[in-house]
């Protein structure tokens, strides 16, 4: 991400906080002896798919993976793991966290509702890192409103055919399995969703369009044309989709927050070392008040979500409650006041901080997608106004 730095990783101060165990300091230290390893910056960014197959299997060797997939679907997922997983990676490189990201929301629903034989097919594979997945629900008419879903899956016998497109699909076009929505018709609306595994080499199955984005990772529009899966493919029964895929995304919607915070991180620790270096009117930038002003909001408002994301997480992982809410309002506060912090670690660097190369510039670019993926920030607003009318 950018040009190299003197910064060595994340602060982790933040473990002393009361959400985290043993485990957990364990698991930060694993992740900054692999920063300190140079695996990412030693992989090509060029070529985004070859990229991110590599980094893929380097988290997999490394058993960074595990956090993602519940150590193949041996234990439960722990939010937390993923959480601080997300924010180191993000912190050091956003193609990694989006790697890592996927291969938990790839599979998710897969150790929720699939088989025995399908967890025991897919989940070691994308622990290890020899499989890359996908999550695909989105539609070009059905994202925030996935009432609106079109895709279609019909009974046949004992298989299901499936047809129509989805997109936005991140790694679209280099994922082996797809875990995917579609609509079976059981009742009207969310109720009338299916969702089933799907392998890149099923005949009927395409890549439309690769799409690309403003942070460059793989994506694509999907098609399905008379793809004949078997009906042991099926998450769950029948009508029970949308269910699933809500599941799966209140486990990693905390998550998203975990890599805006990394993100965020990032900009502070490299805005408070440029304002410590350069000189202005004869002082430091740092000895100006605005500056001080601006590195003193920039750091609350990481810590205000920071609370806020590793309180959802622990609430899931340790109280067993929901966090439907709590994670909507860590999604939230987290990506937008990244957004804001970033964009002030910009201001601070001047004409350097836009330079095509520079860690301010990649993280401009990264954080502008979490406002949006996984439930963007006006549909967080709802969730959050739902659950709160429902006392």
């Amino acid at each position: 991400m950018g040009t190299p730095t003197t910064l060595q990783g994340p602060p982790r101060d933040f473990l002393d906080w009361p959400f985290f165990d043993d485990s957990h300091k364990a698991l930060a230290e694993k992740l900054d002896d692999f920063a300190a390893s140079r695996a990412l910056a030693q992989i090509d960014h060029a070529d985004t798919d070859k990229a991110c197959r590599a980094i893929v299997r380097s988290l997999g060797e490394a058993g960074l993976l595990d956090a993602a997939t519940g150590a193949g679907g041996s234990v439960p997922i722990d939010s937390r793991a993923a959480c601080l997983t997300r924010e180191t990676l993000a912190w050091h490189d956003g193609l990694a966290d989006f790697a890592f990201a996927m291969q938990g929301l790839g599979t998710g629903a897969i150790g929720l509702s699939g088989s025995e034989e399908l967890r025991r097919t897919v989940l070691p594979k994308a622990q290890s890192g020899e499989w890359i997945s996908a999550f695909a629900l989105s539609e070009k008419d059905a994202g925030s409103d996935v009432a609106a879903m079109a895709c279609a899956a019909r009974k046949d016998g004992d298989h299901y055919v499936l047809d129509g497109e989805k997109t936005w699909i991140s790694n679209g076009g280099i994922a082996d399995v797809y875990t995917v929505f579609a609509r079976t018709g059981e009742a009207p609306g969310t109720r009338g969703i299916s969702a089933f595994v799907v392998f890149a080499d099923d005949p009927g199955f395409s890549i439309a369009e690769r799409i690309d984005v403003i942070a460059p990772h793989p994506l694509a529009t999907i098609r399905f044309d008379n793809c004949r899966i078997p009906a042991s493919r099926l998450l769950g029964t029948p009508g029970e989709g949308f269910k699933i895929a809500m599941r799966t995304l209140d486990i990693f919607r905390a998550s998203v927050a975990a890599a805006a915070l990394g993100f965020a991180k990032r900009a502070l620790d490299e805005a408070t070392a440029h304002a410590k270096t350069r000189t202005m009117f004869g002082n430091h930038l740092s000895d100006l008040q605005m500056t001080q002003a601006a590195l003193g909001e920039m750091a609350a408002e990481i810590d205000a979500a920071s609370l806020l994301t590793y309180r959802a997480a622990w609430r899931r992982d340790v109280q067993n409650l929901s966090t439907t809410k709590e994670a909507a309002m860590a999604k939230m506060v987290a990506t937008e006041n990244a957004q804001k912090v970033i964009d002030r670690a910009v201001q601070m660097f001047g004409g350097r901080g836009v330079q095509k190369g520079e860690i301010t510039e990649s993280l401009y670019r990264e954080i502008r997608a979490l406002r949006i993926y996984e439930g963007a920030t006006e549909v967080q607003k709802l969730i959050i106004a739902r659950e709160l009318l429902k006392v």
